[in-house]
């Protein structure tokens, strides 16, 4: 794994401190986030206060994981074979590149430690993690998965 630069801010902190949304809009998404569940950044879009990218680039800097947009990169289909489809779905990722051991993937969310343990376990490789939006990730399992269930 690679090392993780920590900031102790949250997610809507960061947001709003970068002028993405303001006060009321983030207070309105925490409202909704403790009655509904879920992920802010996902209440966030959701609500239209902010774009996908924005969520992205913001756990870049607060967590140092790098960003990779997917819509230009192109995936070896014997990468994407590695993970099973039904594990690309449910965790919202896709492989991007394997390199001996070690296997790059594009998360929506880069903190899911479950979903980087079961992913190691089941390819056998140490992951690296980048960040990516929710659909861009959607894209690409529908690109290389669209035949497998």
């Amino acid at each position: 794994m690679q090392p993780r630069r920590i900031i102790n801010k949250q997610l809507g902190e960061l947001l709003f401190e970068r002028g993405v949304i303001n006060k009321a809009q983030l207070d309105t998404a925490l409202d909704m986030q403790r009655e509904k569940g879920g992920l802010l950044g996902m209440t966030l879009v959701e609500l239209g206060f902010a774009k996908e990218e924005d969520i992205s680039i913001s756990l870049t800097a607060q967590y140092g994981f790098p960003y990779l947009p997917l819509g230009t990169y192109e995936v070896n289909p014997e990468v994407a074979a590695v993970i099973p489809a039904r594990v690309a779905r449910k965790y919202l990722l896709v492989p991007i590149d394997r390199i001996g051991n070690n296997l790059t993937l594009a998360m929506f969310n880069p903190l899911d430690t479950r979903a980087i343990e079961d992913v190691e376990l089941l390819s056998g490789c140490t992951v690296q993690a980048f960040v990516s939006t929710s659909s861009g990730i959607k894209r690409a399992i529908e690109k290389y998965y669209k035949d497998v269930e």
